[in-house]
């Protein structure tokens, strides 16, 4: 596999069977701790503003490209990256996973009993795994200890393979990895809004929307609270020239 960066953030060229294998590779170990995360122009943003957070990303096991962003800053930068997978459908090939080889997953936040209903839908529609979700933390930038306490005697007694949690960028993958020993032998990985999607309780783009890369228009329409995270996304574009320019 080849790497190169953008921001100072490494980017794996990778494609998405070679991403599964891997993913099976740490479940089958069921010893170590692996970390997946997505890479999108927004998260590469707050890692250039958040050493922490950088460093987590930088130090994951795995990457995946989300956003159409990345793969375009790229070519822009003079190499081509693997292909894109975002967060979304790859939760959805995780549960397909889980279903084959009866595991076991957790999923962690949402609003309310979010991912109670989600795991409850999953449970019957692949019933040769077992699914259990719970709110985990009402308020992540001041989780309580008794939140936390109950999370980690779940994991300890449920012993999950997977484990999807539904927090928000990037507290959720601060978070992971600040709690990590507590998820040894699990593959887990910060899914944002996958939750929301997934369940219906946000409509997502049509498929050819998704497709051009203009999914991010699209929930801005939806959504139009989001138009302060888009900014991000013009200093995202002027940070690539400037890298661009650099180089050239």
């Amino acid at each position: 596999m080849k790497s190169k960066k953008i921001l100072g953030i490494t980017i794996t060229s990778q494609s998405k069977k070679e991403i599964l294998e891997k993913i099976k590779k740490y479940i089958r170990q069921s010893v170590d701790f692996c970390h997946i995360v997505s890479l999108n122009p927004e998260i590469l943003i707050i890692a250039q503003e958040n050493k922490e957070f950088k460093k987590v990303i930088e130090t994951a096991q795995i990457r995946i490209i989300d956003g159409v962003g990345i793969i375009l800053a790229a070519r822009l930068l003079g190499f081509e990256v693997g292909e894109r997978l975002t967060g979304v459908e790859l939760m959805k090939e995780l549960v397909k996973i889980a279903s084959e080889n009866r595991l076991r997953v957790l999923l962690i936040g949402g609003k309310g009993n979010l991912a109670d209903r989600l795991a409850d839908c999953y449970q019957k529609k692949y019933p040769q795994a077992k699914f259990l979700g719970i709110e985990g933390i009402k308020n992540i930038k001041n989780p309580q200890k008794t939140e936390e306490k109950i999370i980690f005697d779940i994991v300890s007694d449920y012993k999950p393979h997977l484990v999807l949690i539904a927090f928000g960028s990037p507290d959720q993958e601060l978070w992971i990895e600040r709690h990590k020993n507590k998820f040894s032998g699990c593959v887990v990985m910060g899914v944002g809004g996958a939750f929301d999607f997934l369940s219906g309780k946000v409509l997502r783009a049509p498929w050819f929307v998704r497709k051009s890369g203009f999914e991010w228009l699209f929930r801005l329409i939806i959504q139009p609270w989001r138009w302060r995270r888009q900014l991000r996304l013009i200093k995202f574009l002027w940070l690539v020239v400037k890298e661009s320019i650099k180089k050239s």
